[in-house]
């Protein structure tokens, strides 16, 4: 351990983020990043496969991390200064996934997924370490703390927690968390909801559509998304049965 009390791992993977990342500065498109995504921070201007594959080399032959040592990498990329860097957060943690221990979500999902948060890293989070890590753990007492929040980026994950789930996905559970924040009218809350049930009607439509049923109450944002999903379902039905 150094006297600041990282691991070497830690400042391993700090170092090597940003060797493989920093030559690939692009000012140009670094602008255009940056404005998109309503100047939350700056950017390196690193399109995502490029930053992807520099990140497999330059982490290429780092031994493997202890649960804690992972999560502390991953705050520590979250708290630099350009974007890509909070990418990279999620990808080493989607790189590791496998060391994180029943604790990782508790001791270091909130903190990540309120540094610096907007629509994209958090749903990057959500993929490489919400989803599974509530699939191997359940977390459902962690969900509903996150659901209870107040907060929008942690309503978001908790709305979402199950993405990627496909036939393992609980639909009821889904429509619990969308029932909840069904009113809150929050742009970033609605669109969770409206993809997280445009999914669910793909595994059971008579559900999704009953559940139309009972939230006639304005929510255009989110209904758009699951009418979307069940129009979707209604078409593959149709084809099935030809």
């Amino acid at each position: 351990m150094t006297s600041s009390g990282e691991s070497t791992w830690v400042l391993d993977v700090s170092v090597a983020t940003r060797a493989s990342l920093e030559p690939l500065r692009n000012l140009g498109r670094a602008v255009e990043m940056r404005r998109y995504m309503k100047d939350v921070s700056p950017f390196l201007g690193v399109s995502a496969p490029d930053r992807r594959k520099a990140l497999r080399a330059g982490w290429r032959g780092i031994p493997t991390p202890s649960s804690s040592e992972l999560g502390t990498a991953a705050i520590a990329l979250s708290q630099m200064d350009e974007r890509e860097y909070h990418y990279a957060a999620y990808d080493l943690i989607a790189e590791w996934i496998d060391v994180a221990d029943e604790d990782f979500l508790s001791t270091f999902g909130a903190q990540l997924l309120t540094s610096t948060p907007w629509w994209d890293s958090v749903d990057g989070l959500v993929s490489a370490m919400v989803s599974p890590l509530c699939l191997r753990f359940g977390h459902s007492e962690l969900i509903d703390e996150w659901s209870n929040s107040g907060d929008r980026w942690l309503i978001r994950a908790a709305i979402g927690h199950q993405r990627g789930w496909k036939s393992r996905t609980d639909i009821d559970r889904i429509c619990e968390l969308a029932h909840e924040h069904w009113r809150d009218g929050e742009f970033f809350i609605a669109k969770a909801i409206g993809w997280g049930l445009r999914d669910c009607a793909r595994l059971n439509t008579a559900r999704i559509e009953r559940f139309v049923v009972e939230h006639l109450s304005p929510n255009p944002v989110a209904m758009r998304e699951i009418r979307k999903g069940l129009a979707t379902a209604h078409r593959r039905r149709g084809v099935r049965h030809q």
